[in-house]
């Protein structure tokens, strides 16, 4: 039999199952908490309220401990890419070859935006905070492909998407951060890797010959695994908010950016 809690309210004992985590961490399953008692929960700020279950990510602060899927943060920062780990967390397990060979092609056939979005770009301010125009331009990207609009789209049109967003992603951002400066945009290079691509947008110009530097690579790869997913934090609680209405993963996205931009968060 099943492990259970019991709450006495008014003088009557409840039952209530307990569910088991994939570290050992226990929860108490109250979905039926208010069709049973007539009672909900407050739980301010949600400090003790586990909204999902998932076998993504576990983070413990406290202990120093991150897992992707069971992976020691450690091991992947030490042994993998980035897309490796993206591939990890989307799908469960760390490619093979040929998958990973199939996962970058994909990512690399979407690195360029579409041209008309350089017209938003320069009509921000120079100074503008780049995770205004971040936010602003994820969200821009589902009127550019409306099929994403969808919410009941074959898979496959659901993996395009997000292709779309890993791909996107540093190419936004180094436009944005070329426009800050009042530099010409890069192009995405493709015969780079995705690391080396991003640092060859963001620092390359036209005028001369740009090298990536692989420490600053490796350094950089480390840091996009080591934030690449932290449980149900704040950003990942409003993409799952926003996402729950049906709204479209460009614009689910764009909702957790500007949560990052919170000073409690990311800033």
């Amino acid at each position: 039999m099943s492990e259970k809690a019991q709450i006495i309210l008014d003088g009557k004992t409840y039952e209530f199952p307990i569910e088991v985590g994939t570290e050992g961490e226990k929860a108490i399953d109250i979905g039926k908490l208010r069709d049973m008692t007539g009672y909900i929960t407050l739980d301010l700020g949600y400090k003790n309220t586990g909204a999902t279950r998932s076998a993504i990510t576990f983070l413990d602060g406290e202990e120093g401990i991150l897992h992707y899927r069971g992976y020691p943060i450690d091991q992947l920062a030490a042994k993998a890419s980035f897309l490796e780990v993206a591939y990890l967390l989307l799908y469960g397990d760390l490619p093979n070859k040929e998958q990973l060979a199939d996962f970058e092609g994909n990512i690399r056939n979407h690195s360029l935006v579409h041209e008309d979005m350089k017209q938003f770009f320069e009509h921000f301010p120079s100074n503008a905070h780049p995770m205004g125009i971040l936010s602003a331009m994820v969200c821009s990207l589902s009127t550019f492909y409306p099929k994403s609009q969808d919410p009941n789209r074959p898979q496959k049109d659901v993996d395009r998407t997000v292709y779309r967003l890993i791909a996107k992603m540093p190419t936004l951002a180094a436009i944005s951060y070329k426009n800050n400066l009042g530099h010409p945009y890069m192009y995405p290079n493709n015969k780079l890797g995705y690391v080396e691509n991003f640092l060859h947008m963001m620092f390359a110009l036209p005028t001369e010959e740009y090298e990536v530097d692989p420490v600053v690579a490796s350094a950089l790869n480390t840091l996009l695994i080591l934030h690449a997913d932290h449980e149900q934090n704040c950003s990942t609680s409003t993409v799952r908010l926003v996402g729950s209405s049906q709204a479209n993963l460009f614009t689910s996205i764009s909702g957790g950016i500007n949560a990052l931009w919170g000073p409690l968060h990311g800033g």
